[in-house]
């Protein structure tokens, strides 16, 4: 009677602010003021900073230096005082933060459908307790004196995940393998895939054999540059408390850049399930509102298309092996004119360049190319293209 007394004093505790934000491409974007200055920005709750910018957007003059991290690398990239900051009408004490500037125009609003100047990061929210609402599409900020502590998790619905005691600029959570080894993942909206993590991790916790070779081995782009990448089905996982019957996963073939985390779970996990992190009790709540934990695996025609901005074209700058297009013969190289009939040029960015071909099992895919002034034109049926 008690327990359910103090769940319910929690649950009462009003909220300082509210503030919508939008799902775009796999991506949450929000509306925010940075130095005055309005941005819409994706929220990637894996990066540790505060925000960070195209270079192009004129936020104020570089006050710094900054060394960066991502999956696999470093980079440096001037930075900027943060003097305002607020995320819609929320406003955030800026405290030491400090915005980077990233070289050129590196979120490009191709990749999301919608406009971006750049991404927001975990430290703005690291205040005090706030809830991802992805049921109503929006934000909440709760007072200090809110605890997720007292809420009751029945296992099942709802679940109250422990922060493991790393990753001070990140949130980093326990996931179980079925043969009882645990990986430490970063949870990270702003991975839109639904998981990633590293071929040595997966050697390491016996769910890939040393040695092996990987197949579909793709290219995707992370802040570093290019990686090698793959796809694993992975059974009977247990993700921040929640069982995962059946998964798929994207392995980076190249050891992590960091000692301390195995990888991140990302978008295509997070979106099923409203979640609260209580950064200073360590503690994460989630309640799966959609009944899911995971759809089905995505089906390909095991092409990776690269910008070729000189012909402003697409041109195929990968055949993954044993693919519909590798039997069909397509080649490096090859430039795509049409997929069912409509161009696609050489302004696309990483995510949608990895979505073009992709659809349902089994469906069809008709595709146009140009090999030496040669037309080409192929109907492909789409496979699940992943490693058992």
């Amino acid at each position: 009677m008690i327990l359910l007394q103090l769940a319910a004093a929690a649950a009462l505790v009003q909220p300082v602010a509210e503030v919508p934000f939008r799902v775009a491409e796999d991506a949450i974007i929000v509306d925010a003021q940075v130095n005055g200055r309005k941005l819409s920005l994706m929220v990637d709750t894996g990066f540790g900073g505060a925000v960070s910018v195209d270079s192009v957007v004129n936020i104020g003059k570089p006050t710094g230096v900054m060394n960066l991290k991502d999956f696999v690398g470093t980079f440096q990239a001037q930075s900027v005082k943060v003097q305002s900051l607020r995320i819609g009408g929320y406003a955030v004490p800026p405290g030491d933060m400090e915005a980077m500037l990233a070289p050129g125009e590196r979120y490009s609003s191709f990749s999301y459908n919608t406009h971006v100047d750049g991404i927001l990061g975990l430290e703005p929210f690291k205040s005090g307790p706030f809830e991802i609402n992805f049921q109503n599409r929006k934000f909440v900020f709760y007072p200090k004196s809110f605890d997720v502590t007292q809420r009751v998790p029945d296992g099942k619905r709802t679940f109250l995940a422990k922060m493991l005691p790393i990753g001070h600029s990140s949130i980093e959570l326990a996931v179980e393998a079925p043969n009882g080894k645990k990986l430490v993942m970063a949870l990270d909206t702003g991975n839109s895939f639904y998981a990633t993590t590293h071929k040595d991790v997966l050697e390491r916790v016996g769910l890939w054999p040393q040695g092996q070779k990987p197949k579909f081995v793709r290219t995707v782009g992370v802040a570093s540059g290019p990686v090698d990448s793959w796809v694993k089905r992975m059974t009977g996982m247990r993700i921040f408390g929640v069982e995962v019957p059946e998964s798929y996963w994207d392995v980076i073939d190249l050891p992590a850049s960091s000692a301390e985390s195995d990888g991140t779970i990302g978008f295509q996990f997070l979106k099923n399930f409203n979640i609260v992190v209580d950064y200073e009790r360590r503690r994460v709540w989630l309640e799966n509102f959609t009944g899911k934990v995971s759809d089905p695996p995505v089906a390909d025609v095991g092409i990776v298309l690269r910008a070729d901005p000189a012909a402003n074209r697409l041109r195929v700058a990968r055949v993954l092996v044993g693919s519909p297009a590798d039997r069909a013969g397509v080649r490096e190289n090859d430039q795509l004119l049409a997929i069912d009939g409509k161009s696609y040029f050489a302004n696309v960015g990483y995510r949608q360049l990895r979505l073009l071909t992709q659809g349902p099992a089994g469906s069809k895919v008709r595709l146009a190319f140009s090999r030496g002034g040669q037309l080409i034109q192929l109907d492909l049926q789409r496979e699940p293209l992943f490693n058992d």
